[in-house]
């Protein structure tokens, strides 16, 4: 229950959430007249300005309304997210952990290479059991590159 709640309620989702109900398209629409129009396109994509976007949103409707009031809407617009993290597994840095633990290993992570400008970054990482690296992963964020790298030792365990 923990695994499905900490993805229901990551950033990823919550951006995911936030494009579904369409805060990027309303936040280009209320800031025109005071966001430049090329910082705004970028802001209306960028997970992280979704998510804090939606979840300042909820938080606006839990203080006007009560939380028995939105509860099924919250519902209802995570309900895809929910289903997914129910259906698909969604976290191989935990998986790897304790895979390594039932055989008395352990796991580190290490940034290799960080490539792009700061908006557009990629992140190359390795991980790293018990001081070898074993696997290497890429991805947008330091944590998408770490879970891709876990992913990778994973399947040479033989786990996933």
């Amino acid at each position: 229950m923990a695994k499905i709640r900490s993805h229901v309620v990551s950033r990823a989702s919550c951006a995911v959430v936030a494009r579904e109900l369409g805060l990027g398209r309303r936040l280009e629409e209320r800031g025109r007249a005071l966001i430049p129009e090329d910082e705004l396109e970028r802001l209306k994509k960028n997970r992280n300005v979704l998510a804090a976007l939606l979840e300042a949103a909820l938080a606006a409707l839990f203080l006007e309304y009560g939380f028995q009031k939105i509860e099924q809407a919250i519902v209802d617009a995570f309900g895809g997210r929910i289903e997914y993290a129910l259906t698909t597994h969604v976290d191989h840095k935990t998986e790897l952990q304790e895979a390594l633990a039932r055989r008395g290993k352990s796991v580190s992570y290490s940034v290799l290479d960080v490539d792009g400008p700061p908006h557009d970054r990629t992140f190359t990482c390795a991980a790293n059991v018990d001081g070898e690296q074993v696997g290497m992963g890429k991805g947008r964020s330091k944590k998408a590159a770490e879970q891709d790298a876990a992913k990778e030792v994973l399947e040479k365990l033989g786990v996933s």
